[in-house]
């Protein structure tokens, strides 16, 4: 494979921040509209943990190149069972299979967790998203019209869900 997996750490936050900071500047994948700071990602891997949800790293000879966590779906207990994934990579590492590998990974560390269904939203058009999700069992169970605005659009959400 070349690269490894493993559960993240809050020392992870740096390099985590330098990875997912341009998907905030230049892409619409993210709604977020404002550079993440290294300690607001330690809080949010801390926060995973919290909760006994999986963030892992996947780590390329010394360098941290892409991870992977699930987030609760709703606060509502009711939703105790559910979860939302997400996965990024740095930008020179797409197409290798590291977001597939950490996506089973991910996968496979909710299932220990009891967790009984996963769901992936997309801001569309993503078509490597889509691929990627329907390739790992995903099926397309909602699309929201128009329910971002960035970068001077709007921008439609699809999600994907899978019963694990």
């Amino acid at each position: 494979m070349g690269f490894d997996i493993r559960p993240a750490t809050t020392g992870d936050a740096d390099a985590v921040a330098t990875i997912y900071n341009p998907y905030v500047a230049d892409s619409t994948v993210t709604f977020e509209t404002e550079p993440v700071t290294p300690g607001e990602m330690a809080t949010r891997i801390g926060e995973a943990q919290s909760a006994n949800l999986p963030w892992l790293v996947a780590i390329e000879g010394e360098a941290i190149v892409g991870y992977a966590y699930a987030s609760k779906w709703k606060g509502r207990c009711a939703y105790r069972y559910a979860v939302e994934s997400t996965v990024y990579l740095d930008a020179a590492r797409h197409g290798r299979g590291i977001g597939r590998a950490l996506y089973v990974a991910l996968i496979d560390a909710l299932r220990t967790r009891s967790m009984h269904t996963v769901i992936g939203g997309i801001a569309l058009p993503n078509p490597a998203s889509v691929a990627l999700h329907e390739r790992l069992g995903f099926e397309p169970v909602a699309l929201f019209q128009q329910v971002g605005f960035k970068h001077d659009r709007w921008i439609d959400v699809g999600y994907w869900q899978m019963l694990l």
